[in-house]
């Protein structure tokens, strides 16, 4: 175990002895640190936190700090914050705990890259190998899918969910669903159409992609609500990628979509 003598470890903490922490970092007396994990200086971690195995977090992180939220009233062990396996975590990112009323957990998955500044707020869900570019915020409540990308300065409002395969571009708003793969854009988030370039890099098939081009066309300009569309794409389609948009629309959730222009 590699601990600078200047870090300050509260008694308690859980540190695997493959870790290593860096100078002027604190370690909580409730935080539990992985293998391999590496706190590069100035980090603070605190609460009920724990940091999944082969995760970095750069100079000035502060991770598992109480919930930006005036309902918190200080629960404790119902508070919680478990980051996955593998993710770097770049200067000044700020990661909160759960909150009672949203269940306690802020969950991050394996494999992610939350680049500087940006911010993932208490009870959101963060699938894996997703990418929040800098400055971005996630807020509270929210979840964000697997292999979702976020730009810079974006914002994802409260109990947003933005589907697998998604990406938000930079200096968007988003306050609502977006369906898996989509691509949303402009200051008050417009959904534009496909993440194609997403699906060729993760070699997506041409069938299953000209599936998809056609299902957006059907939710853009079909008859009927963007509910109704969706159940008749649910009941024609035959791609396992279409099947996951219908079932993320048709999901109830009591949410609004961002629908195509």
């Amino acid at each position: 175990m590699a601990i600078h003598p200047s870090a300050v470890i509260e008694e308690g903490a859980q540190i695997d002895p493959s870790a290593t922490v860096g100078p002027f970092c604190l370690v909580g007396a409730q935080v539990v640190l992985a293998a391999d994990v590496v706190l590069k200086s100035h980090v603070v971690i605190t609460g009920h936190t724990v940091v999944g195995e082969g995760t970095v977090i750069f100079p000035f992180a502060v991770i598992g700090e109480i919930p930006q939220d005036l309902k918190f009233k200080g629960e404790g062990e119902a508070s919680r914050l478990v980051i996955g396996k593998r993710n770097r975590i770049r200067e000044h990112v700020t990661m909160n705990s759960g909150t009672e009323g949203g269940g306690g957990l802020t969950s991050v998955g394996d494999d992610g890259l939350f680049m500087a500044g940006c911010h993932i707020a208490h009870d959101a869900i963060v699938g894996n190998n997703v990418i929040v570019v800098n400055n971005a915020a996630v807020a509270g409540h929210c979840v964000i899918e697997d292999d979702v990308i976020i730009g810079g300065l974006s914002g994802i409002h409260q109990w947003v969910r933005v589907g697998r395969g998604a990406i938000i571009g930079a200096v968007t708003m988003v306050t609502n669903d977006v369906i898996p793969y989509g691509l949303v854009q402009a200051p008050r988030g417009h959904l534009d159409g496909l993440n194609l370039v997403g699906l060729k890099r993760r070699g997506v098939a041409r069938g299953d992609i000209t599936a998809l081009r056609a299902a957006f066309q059907m939710l853009a300009q079909g008859e009927g609500t963007f509910h109704d569309r969706a159940e008749r794409l649910g009941a024609e389609t035959e791609s396992a990628y279409v099947r996951e948009i219908v079932d993320f629309v048709l999901a109830d959730t009591g949410r609004h979509f961002l629908t195509p222009k």
